[in-house]
């Protein structure tokens, strides 16, 4: 797997480079791996709903072909979007989901912070009260609400074309929050978005970039 650090990058260009490769590559393609920071913009995706928009001002508004709702990237936010065969691989989308999101874990566990997924909210998210805490979160039951709480560290989206995926999913390291009080993040009204800094953790853009790289690289290694 090819990494490239593409830095500072406005949305649109780098989502339609995405397409471009996934249309072109062929049965011999390496896979690849981009990691960006974003300008300021809300993505919306194939099931997007214009009500969880609640006020975009002056953030653009971008349609684009990734799974889920609205979601917002900016600076100070690790973008990761690793362009793979999954054909190749092995694995359907279910594990392909999964070991996105155990990049994301083991990444977070590298700062002490305990990462958990929520049944049928994909994405990574931490206890507000205590992000350091190892205990499994508690089954939520009838009527309750799986997410009381909790906050979202990271978004994930994706798209697979002949068995090849794209777009990926999103690490909050030290952001402007403030954004995402404009939207219903993917799609949960009043679901509290955190990030590294704001959990009380200090960690640079790039070291957080390459060990989430590295995690992605371990857990989505081509069979020999």
């Amino acid at each position: 797997m090819q990494v490239k650090l593409l830095g500072r990058q406005p949305y649109a260009g780098i989502e339609a480079a995405m397409r471009d490769f996934t249309a072109a590559r062929g049965p011999a393609t390496d896979d690849e791996l981009w990691l960006v920071e974003h300008d300021p913009v809300f993505t919306q995706g194939l099931a997007g709903r214009a009500e969880h928009v609640l006020g975009a001002g002056d953030i653009p508004v971008v349609q684009t072909q990734r799974g889920g709702q609205v979601t917002y990237h900016g600076p100070g936010q690790v973008t990761a979007y690793p362009l793979v065969d999954l054909g190749r691989l092995g694995i359907y989308v279910k594990e392909y989901v999964y070991r996105l999101e155990e990049a994301v874990l083991r990444t977070l566990a590298a700062y002490g912070v305990t990462g958990h997924r929520v049944r049928g909210a994909p994405g990574i998210y931490v206890r507000l009260a205590d992000p350091f805490d190892h205990a499994a979160l508690p089954s939520a039951g009838p009527g309750q609400d799986p997410f009381a709480g909790l906050g979202k560290i990271a978004a994930l989206g994706i798209k697979v074309s002949r068995h090849c995926a794209y777009h990926g999913l999103a690490l909050n390291v030290a952001m402007d929050l403030a954004p995402y009080a404009r939207i219903n993040p993917c799609g949960y009204a009043g679901l509290p978005t955190v990030d590294l800094r704001s959990l009380g953790v200090s960690a640079d853009w790039n070291e957080a970039a390459e060990r989430l790289a590295a995690e992605l690289q371990r857990l989505l290694l081509r069979p020999a």
